[in-house]
């Protein structure tokens, strides 16, 4: 809870920490109260009373007033806490926020700043503010070498800020070098060890190194087995990287080998929920630029190809229906099972898609592993087509005992066989595109959704429709 005292004509108001997602009634006064003062144009009452507060709890004010008087608010608000401010904001709504005018304010903002302390916040922006801001930092090389490094690569997300020395250091200088740096770095987990020409060489963990004697030297107790990516490294990469060593921070270094930086646990936090939102948005056939606050004409582009896609898939399922009509004609029955057998390949395959994009994201599926993965995938996948082939058949013949149906027990054999067939099929699919696509270099989470479900159709469709002609119709 802020503490506020109280500010010229102002009474004392107050702003109770929110959950997240969850306002509190409590709040309401005081945002009646910071709106009258919005609107009465009281500029300076009003910083006087925000500056007080935590950046949290003014981040938590923006995100609930109205956008046009959080804008004027945030334009109203000195460097200091504005900066701070936008950290917290989340990224929809900085950018929301983010106009010409207030770019303008915050290119002089960071032309101020130390260029590894402008380079920190930068990284606190979205992609495509952080490139404008430094579009208007030409001269500033240290910043502006940021936008040679490609959108989602180590590069572009590393922080600058990190503990390196020579072998030739000792424990007891290290400690003392990182209790110099603790004002500059707030978190260190790995003091790097670098040559004279600053090429990696090494590491050594705080924790050893703190209970490690004074004199002992970096270069007697360093790991020199150094994991380190490229800074063209892609993010998704670096993530992988992490969870399969079970590493806190990544180095980063150049073609030399030369020490860039670290992509640092909050960094690596906040990849882990760039790529899964990422993959959900791919999943539910959405643009992966998609966001909440887009325009109308943003979400028809973003959306419209994957609806024309899954148009097309349901074209192509439409027309081999159209190809039986003859048979439909014979045994109209057989148009009642055409929504089970899509359903069921349609499920099927986004159930064996969405294991393999996941282990592919995690890292846990291996190259030498996917043979035996598939094979796995297969053997369920006939276990469960049998199972609910055997279902279906069963409820067929239930059915003729209530309703008139010619031949049940063909038809019942017909149905359960393409279940079976349709289901194993299926699974295999999803499971294979997946990874298919991640060996040429595309999002795998681009095979689920409309990808595999159309596939699927018409593979489910053709599937039924021959094994009805052969075993029903024959």
């Amino acid at each position: 809870m802020s503490n506020v005292s109280s500010v010229s004509e102002l009474q004392p108001v107050t702003w109770i920490r929110e959950p997240a997602q969850k306002p509190l009634e409590a709040n309401d006064a005081a945002l009646r109260a910071i709106r009258d003062l919005i609107r009465d144009g009281k500029r300076t009452q009003l910083v006087e009373l925000l500056k007080r507060w935590d950046p949290v709890d003014v981040m938590q004010l923006l995100t609930r007033l109205r956008l046009k008087h959080a804008r004027k608010l945030f334009h109203w608000l000195p460097a200091n806490p504005s900066i701070k401010v936008v950290a917290e904001l989340r990224p929809e709504f900085r950018a929301i926020l983010m106009e010409d005018s207030t770019l303008d304010q915050f290119r002089d903002i960071l032309a101020g700043l130390d260029p590894e302390d402008a380079i920190e916040i930068l990284n606190e922006f979205p992609d495509d503010v952080a490139d404008k801001l430094i579009a208007r930092l030409p001269d500033v090389e240290d910043i502006a070498t940021r936008a040679s490094y490609a959108d989602d690569t180590a590069g572009r997300v590393m922080a600058r800020k990190f503990v390196a020395l020579p072998e030739t250091c000792t424990a007891g200088d290290a400690v003392a070098q990182m209790r110099a740096e603790a004002s500059r770095i707030r978190r260190v987990f790995t003091v790097y060890v670098t040559d004279a020409n600053g090429k990696l060489i090494g590491t050594v963990e705080v924790g050893r190194l703190l209970l490690a004697p004074s004199e002992t030297t970096l270069g007697s107790m360093m790991n020199s087995d150094v994991i380190a990516v490229s800074a063209d490294t892609d993010q998704e990469e670096v993530l992988r990287l992490a969870r399969k060593r079970d590493m806190r921070t990544v180095p980063v270094i150049n073609g030399d080998g030369v020490l860039l930086g670290r992509v640092t646990p909050k960094q690596l936090t906040r990849i882990a929920s760039e790529e899964a939102n990422e993959d959900m948005l791919l999943m539910s056939g959405v643009s992966a630029e998609a966001r909440s606050d887009d325009t109308i004409l943003r979400i028809v582009r973003g959306r419209l190809p994957w609806l024309l896609a899954g148009l097309v898939g349901a074209s192509v399922a439409a027309t081999v229906v159209g190809s039986y009509e003859d048979q439909l004609a014979e045994a109209a029955i057989l148009a009642a099972f055409i929504p089970v057998i899509m359903s069921m390949a349609g499920n099927a395959g986004l159930q064996a898609s969405a294991v393999a994009v996941q282990g592919i994201a995690t890292g846990a599926l291996w190259s030498g592993d996917i043979f035996f993965r598939l094979m796995k995938e297969l053997v369920a996948a006939l276990f469960n087509g049998a199972i609910a082939g055997t279902i279906l058949c069963g409820l067929v013949l239930i059915a003729s005992l209530v309703v008139p149906i010619e031949a049940p027990v063909r038809l019942a054999l017909a149905t359960s066989l393409s279940l079976l067939c349709v289901t194993t099929l299926a699974a295999m699919v999803g499971a294979t595109i997946p990874l298919i696509l991640d060996k040429i270099g595309v999002d795998p989470a681009m095979a689920i959704g409309v990808f595999i479900t159309s596939s699927n159709d018409v593979l489910g469709v053709l599937i039924f429709f021959l094994m009805a002609t052969t075993f029903y119709l024959g």
